[in-house]
């Protein structure tokens, strides 16, 4: 299982490095040609929310993309270090929370589970990752 793990300042201008990185990572990983672009997009809208969530609450720290090369499994990760509130807790950043456009929010996961059918999203009040999976063909080895 090879891993690449990429750390960046939460600025817009890195999101593009971080989708030429997954792309590349992606494809020598064996992802399809054809879904080359689904996984750029589904990057770039990741890191875009998490640098926005960082930006907007304050946060020094990096935003973090992790791609995994499995057997027949490629997946990316990308995480983030703002605080959402607990589930039952209905008070916008009662535990002192991200006051997030709900909105946009959901528009920018809307996007990310219409490019990839497995994602699985995860936050709480240390942070939160987006986890999305691609299906990858072994490499053809032509005999001689």
């Amino acid at each position: 299982m090879a891993t690449v793990e990429l750390r960046f300042s939460a600025l817009p201008e890195h999101v593009r490095t971080a989708r030429l990185v997954a792309a590349a990572v992606a494809r020598r990983a064996g992802v399809d040609e054809a879904v080359l672009d689904e996984v750029r997009l589904a990057v770039g809208e990741a890191c875009s929310r998490a640098v926005g969530l960082h930006q907007s609450s304050g946060i020094s720290e990096p935003v973090w993309v992790t791609l995994v090369e499995e057997e027949k499994l490629f997946s990316i990760e990308v995480g983030d270090e703002a605080p959402r509130s607990t589930p039952g807790d209905d008070t916008p950043g009662a535990d002192g929370g991200v006051d997030v456009d709900a909105e946009e929010d959901e528009m920018g996961l809307a996007v990310i589970s219409g490019l990839v059918d497995d994602v699985e999203v995860t936050s709480g009040e240390n942070g939160g990752s987006i986890r999305m999976s691609w299906p990858t063909t072994p490499p053809v080895t032509l005999l001689p």
